[in-house]
C-alpha cells in the first residue's frame, strides 16, 4: 500500500469506527458516498470532483464520535437540549480532520452538510452559493438516505415519499437544481441500487430479536455467524442463490464478538475508486485534490 493509499485508508477506518457505535445506521456512510457520487456524475463534474464529493459523503459524519451513546442510540425522539448535542457534530468532525494531510478534500462537506439555502441550517447559517457544491450535494444525499432508512424511533419511509419531501423543499432546505436532479434520478430508479444496501448486492439485514442492522459482510457464506450491537444475539447468514437471510441462534456474542468491525475489503474498493484520481504533482481545479503530494 503506498502513501496516499494509507492515508486514504486512515479516513475511512475513522468514519466507518465512528459508524459503528450506532446500530442502527449500518451502511450509511457507504450510501451517501454512493448517492453523492451518482449526483455529482450526474451534473458532470470532473472526475476528480466526483471522486471527492463521493469521499466527503463517506466522511460527512466523523464529528459524530462526540456525541454520548444515550443521545445517538436514544429510542426516542431527541428533546431540544439533545439535538443541540447532535447539532455540534460537523464542527466536531472538522476539528478531528485538522492536521490530517487531507483534510481539504473532506472539510467542505463534513462542516457544511447541514446547511440549507435558507440559511436555516448549522452550524454557520450559510445560505445559497456560499454553501459549497460539495456540501450541498452530499447534504442531499445524507438527508434522503436517513429518510429512507430505519431509526430506532420509526420505519424507514418509501423512496417515494422520501423524493417528495425533498421535491417540497426545493429552495428551502435543499438546493433547487441539484434536488430536482436527485429527484428525476430516483424517480428514474438510478438510487435502487443503493436504497437498503449496505454495500454492492448485499441488502440490509435487520436483528431478528430487537430490530437494529446487522451488517452482513461480502465475505460471508451461509453458516457464518453476525451479531447484534445492540442487543448482542447471534444470527446465522444464509444465502439461497442471491437472496441473503439472517436468523437468530439464541446465543449470545462473546465480547470479542461484538467488537466494532471494520470492513477492510469495502475501504480497499472505496480506496481504488478514489485514489486513482490523486495523481502526484498534479494540481486540480476548484480544491480537487490539491496536488498534496508534490
Amino acid at each position: 500500500m503506498n502513501h496516499i493509499d494509507e492515508l486514504l485508508q486512515s479516513l475511512y477506518v475513522m468514519a466507518s469506527l465512528v459508524e459503528a457505535r450506532d446500530p442502527y445506521t449500518g451502511g450509511h456512510l457507504w450510501r451517501v458516498s454512493q448517492f453523492s457520487r451518482i449526483l455529482a456524475s450526474d451534473i458532470h463534474l470532473p472526475d476528480t470532483e466526483v471522486a471527492r464529493i463521493a469521499l466527503e459523503g463517506f466522511l460527512h459524519d466523523l464529528g459524530k464520535i462526540g456525541v454520548p451513546d444515550a443521545i445517538l442510540n436514544k429510542p426516542d425522539r431527541l428533546t431540544d437540549e439533545e439535538y443541540a448535542v447532535i447539532k455540534t457534530h460537523p464542527e466536531v468532525g472538522n476539528r478531528l480532520l485538522s492536521g490530517h494531510p487531507l483534510a481539504a478534500l473532506a472539510r467542505a462537506a463534513v462542516l457544511s452538510h447541514h446547511e440549507t439555502p435558507d440559511g436555516n441550517g448549522y452550524p454557520q447559517h450559510l445560505s445559497g452559493q456560499d454553501i459549497t457544491i460539495d456540501a450541498r450535494v452530499v447534504g442531499i444525499c445524507d438527508a434522503f438516505d436517513a429518510m429512507t432508512s430505519t431509526r430506532p424511533y420509526r420505519r424507514g419511509m418509501p423512496v417515494a415519499k422520501a423524493l417528495s419531501i425533498i421535491k417540497a423543499n426545493l429552495g428551502s432546505q435543499f438546493d433547487r437544481e441539484l434536488g430536482s436532479r436527485f429527484v428525476a434520478l430516483g424517480q428514474a430508479g438510478a438510487l435502487d441500487a443503493v436504497v437498503g444496501f449496505s454495500e454492492p448486492g448485499i441488502p440490509l439485514q435487520e436483528c431478528p430479536l430487537c430490530g437494529p442492522t446487522i451488517v452482513v459482510k461480502r465475505k460471508h457464506r451461509t453458516g457464518d455467524h453476525v451479531y447484534c450491537r445492540h442487543c448482542g444475539n447471534e444470527a446465522v447468514v444464509d444465502w439461497e442463490g442471491d437472496r441473503l437471510h439472517i436468523a437468530a441462534t439464541g446465543n449470545k456474542g462473546t465480547v470479542d464478538d461484538l467488537q466494532p468491525d471494520v470492513d477492510i475489503d469495502l475501504i480497499g474498493a472505496l480506496i481504488r475508486e478514489t485514489a486513482r484520481y490523486i495523481k502526484p504533482g498534479t494540481k486540480a481545479k476548484r480544491c480537487g485534490f490539491l496536488g498534496l503530494f508534490r
